[in-house]
């Protein structure tokens, strides 16, 4: 996967209890490299089959020469390890906190993406001294307010043997399909899905193993419902939401924006789906030289 970063990232590499992380980081040039003394800034990418650091590489470039940039492929995605197993809430929990620990000399601010964003709430709640800050991209556990917003399958035919696998090698490892979600499910602006990020999903999604984290997302095992630790947070968030976002709708930016008064700003762009970063950097980008000082 490090073919699908800009020139001067490398891979490193934590262990975690349930297996081996790979994230990026700037290694050479043109990037000055001076130490992991400055703030860290962590980049977590979404779930979903051929989910991927990837996701933020369009963006992190841009704070290379003022924060320690960590751009980690989450536990079964990516370059990572993917163990089989029945992938549960607390594999994440453990996981990014045990991640968090080994590269960050002082908290991170972390910069998420849909379910991470949920998933690192749900961890600041736990561990408050774990994160400075966080910038949430349409954040949501997609169970939130008892409604389910992710599923698209029905649960008798994703849990059915070898069908959900089926599925998967349908909707997951072929091009033309993979192009054909970008386009119509996390993009607002079709035109904008490039060759390249078809190929960086589909090789995500073809690592051995890659099959187990992402029906468990599917079908909805790590699902919970955000709207219960919002209120419970103690570390200052701010939301960023792509005004077209298919599953989580900006109203449901406004309901959750409301539990907490440590939801500093709540800014939609139009013209982008669920991944304004992937979709329009320029704009993610601005918008967090302006959040990250608050921070």
């Amino acid at each position: 996967m490090l073919n699908f970063h800009p020139p001067g990232i490398g891979q490193k590499t934590v262990k975690t209890s349930l297996g081996s992380m790979v994230y990026y980081t700037p290694v050479g040039s043109p990037w000055q490299i001076t130490g992991s003394d400055r703030q860290p800034l962590l980049f977590l990418h979404n779930f979903g089959g051929g989910a991927s650091a990837y996701e933020w590489s369009k963006v992190y470039p841009a704070f290379l020469d003022d924060y320690h940039v960590l751009a980690p492929d989450l536990l079964g995605w990516g370059s990572s390890d993917h163990p089989v197993r029945d992938y549960r809430i607390e594999d994440y929990l453990l996981t990014l906190q045990e991640f968090i620990e080994k590269t960050c000399a002082v908290p991170p601010i972390a910069v998420c993406s849909s379910f991470t964003g949920a998933i690192s709430v749900r961890l600041a709640v736990q561990h408050p001294h774990l994160f400075r800050a966080l910038i949430l991209t349409c954040p949501s556990g997609f169970s939130d307010f008892g409604q389910d917003a992710g599923r698209r399958l029905p649960l008798q035919v994703i849990g059915m043997p070898f069908l959900d696998q089926t599925i998967y090698n349908l909707g997951a490892m072929n091009a033309v399909a993979v192009r054909n979600f970008l386009e119509r499910f996390l993009f607002a602006d079709s035109s904008r899905v490039a060759s390249e990020m078809v190929d960086a999903y589909l090789a995500s999604a073809s690592q051995p193993n890659a099959q187990y984290s992402a029906l468990a997302f599917l079908r909805g095992d790590l699902y919970f419902d955000l709207a219960r630790y919002l209120p419970q947070l103690s570390v200052p968030a701010f939301f960023l939401w792509g005004k077209q976002a298919q599953f989580t709708p900006l109203a449901l930016a406004e309901r959750l924006a409301t539990l907490t008064p440590l939801v500093k700003s709540c800014i939609s762009i139009d013209g982008a789906g669920v991944l304004p970063h992937l979709e329009q950097p320029e704009a993610v980008i601005g918008l967090l030289h302006q959040f990250l000082p608050q921070c």
